[in-house]
């Protein structure tokens, strides 16, 4: 398979699948709310501050991991053969 050969600038450009498109915005959406509790002006209890740390880290990671993932290559393939199956029946 020609996917497992990629360096990390191929895979971050190659098409993301559905899922992680949804998976990195919502590992966005963490960081940004994460950030916005660890830089806000006011006292805030530890706890919530450690909580926004690890809300920070966890979409950070999420977002790196779903835009590095890529399609396969054979689900392209089985799609294309069962259209033309469908294509084929009267």
């Amino acid at each position: 398979m020609k996917n497992n050969n990629l360096n990390l600038v191929e895979r971050v450009k190659a098409p993301t699948p559905k899922w992680f498109k949804i998976v990195r915005a919502i590992g966005i959406t963490l960081t940004a709310v994460g950030g916005a509790i660890l830089t806000a002006p006011v006292a805030i209890p530890t706890t919530i501050v450690t909580v926004a740390g690890y809300l920070a880290l966890g979409g950070t990671i999420a977002t790196a991991v779903a835009q590095t993932a890529i399609q396969a290559e054979e689900s392209n393939n089985t799609e294309s053969k069962d259209e033309a199956k469908n294509a084929e029946k009267p």
